[in-house]
């Protein structure tokens, strides 16, 4: 009789430890597609921070030129701060819906304010000629693509963290763990996800 129980209590013992086993899997499993599309969204972010930083030159470059477009000047410099503001709390916390939605908003007014601008410069034929503009409108152009191509990295590696969060019998312990679903970067419509025209 104590064979008996030794032998249920080792079948038992077994197959608690593969339960617990598969939980750790499935757990590890969880926090690496989780730090994966972190990971993608850095690259975003380092993308952003140049596109940030090249809009300051670009203003400066187009001051002297659009003296009478000084409300365009101010609103390319009001959303790109907003923009910046947004993709640092984005970068705090990559993947969380409030974070990625303001960052989306702030993205496409950014990109509406700089077609403007562009727009506008357009009307200028010195500026259109001048070599330090055409210079920071070819490197903004390389960065837009350069966003583009991280954020469709990020948006894949969101959905597999998603995909695997939601699969059951993963979802069990993704819902137990606190792993929360991942949002997309994502921009409201086709033209919005355009870049602006940056060809002079």
């Amino acid at each position: 009789m104590p064979s008996g129980i030794s032998g249920v209590l080792i079948v038992a013992g077994v197959v608690v430890a593969a339960v617990l086993g598969w939980i750790a899997m499935a757990y590890n499993g969880l926090v690496g597609l989780r730090n994966r599309y972190k990971t993608a969204f850095s690259q975003i972010d380092v993308q952003l921070k140049r596109r940030y930083d090249l809009i300051p030159n670009l203003i400066e470059t187009a001051k002297g030129y659009l003296n009478h477009e000084r409300q365009t000047l101010e609103s390319v410099v009001q959303a790109r701060n907003s923009a910046l503001a947004a993709s640092r709390t984005a970068a705090a916390n990559p993947g969380d819906p409030s974070s990625m939605a303001g960052l989306a908003a702030a993205e496409t007014q950014l990109n509406g304010v700089l077609g403007r601008l562009f727009a506008v410069a357009e009307a200028y034929p010195d500026l259109k000629a001048n070599q330090t503009m055409t210079a920071l409108q070819q490197e903004l152009s390389k960065t837009e693509d350069q966003i583009a191509a991280s954020r469709q990295v990020f948006n894949e590696s969101v959905r597999r963290y998603n995909t695997a969060r939601e699969s059951f019998p993963t979802n069990l312990v993704g819902d137990a763990m606190g792993f929360a679903p991942a949002q997309l970067f994502e921009l409201g419509s086709e033209k919005e996800r355009e870049v602006p025209g940056v060809s002079f």
